[in-house]
């Protein structure tokens, strides 16, 4: 019995880097697709496994406890969800106001993903050598809104390589996971970070706007200046799951640290009386944009129109 963490999911074969540093293509048994995971992948990058030598194959007999893991709902309609990737110390979602656009729903919901879990987030804002006036006006609005609920913010050039030295530093000692739309230059960060790896990159649709999906799937790369880093397949949608409406302030933390102030206890802060969380809305306390996503996000079994 060995071992390992899992740097590489492929769907039906996993690669595992055992504790004495060596790899191993593993499967799993078919007994972990049967006891209740109702996910796509039982198994994923970052997590913890034993595994052994059954009839000249490398089998995982065994899934440690994991400490956290990012789930989004799965665009398979037979399973629940998917989870991303397990284990991690903090995540950076990749974010570009245009080139293609990422929504201020599809971030709100990423973040209140990892709130759920405890995951510390990086917005990370790319190419900004591209943005043109209203671009820049735009970064410097989404900027103010998000430093100001706590999360850190930074403005890169992945193509260029400009701030990448303060990106590296943030990484350093950590593992650290990687994410946002296709085409937002993750594979192109992944490669300036970590000169060797020649990891796919692809253009941009024009007729779409949109990212060509270069990764495949998930994989934990290894850094030269300590930590490691996992890179996932472009995401285009991103619909929560195990979230009670109930709890659902508590993963934006501007609203949960207002709630304490409404009239009632359990106020869902949509049609309750002498509401806080309303009234710093209407003074722009808390941006109109977040709480229409955490609208969305509480109505989305009720209305599908709030389906993303």
């Amino acid at each position: 019995m060995k071992e390992g963490v899992v740097i590489k999911s492929t769907g039906s074969w996993y690669t595992v880097k055992s504790n004495d540093g060596e790899i191993h293509n593993c499967r799993i048994k078919g007994r972990f697709r049967m006891e209740g995971i109702r996910t796509t992948n039982p198994i994923s990058v970052g997590d913890k496994v034993d595994f052994e030598e059954e009839n000249e194959a490398n089998v995982i007999v065994k899934i440690h406890d994991r400490k956290n893991y990012i789930i989004r709902k799965s665009s398979n309609l037979s399973k629940h969800s998917q989870i991303i990737a397990a284990n991690i110390d903090q995540a950076f979602l990749i974010v570009t106001v245009n080139y293609p656009l990422t929504t201020t729903t599809f971030i709100d919901r990423f973040l209140a993903a990892a709130e759920a879990y405890r995951i510390p987030v990086n917005l990370i804002f790319n190419k900004i050598d591209r943005y043109r006036p209203n671009d820049i006006t735009r970064l410097a609005e989404l900027k103010y809104t998000y430093e100001k609920i706590g999360y850190k913010c930074f403005e890169i050039s992945a193509k260029k390589g400009t701030h990448l030295d303060i990106i590296r530093e943030a990484l350093k000692g950590k593992i650290n996971l990687l994410s946002g739309h296709s085409g937002v230059g993750k594979s192109t960060l992944i490669n300036a970070i970590q000169p060797g790896l020649d990891l796919k990159t692809g253009e941009i649709s024009e007729a779409h706007s949109q990212g060509k999906h270069t990764t495949t799937f998930s994989e934990m790369f290894e850094l030269d200046f300590e930590g490691y880093i996992i890179d996932t397949p472009g995401i285009r949608g991103f619909g929560t799951i195990d979230m009670e409406k109930e709890e659902m302030s508590h993963f934006f933390p501007e609203i949960f640290r207002i709630s304490k102030h409404c009239q009632f206890n359990n106020c869902t802060h949509v049609h309750e009386p002498k509401c806080a969380v309303k009234g710093a809305v209407e003074i722009g306390e808390i941006c109109i944009t977040r709480y229409e996503s955490y609208l969305g996000m509480i109505m989305e079994d009720e209305d599908s129109k709030y389906r993303i």
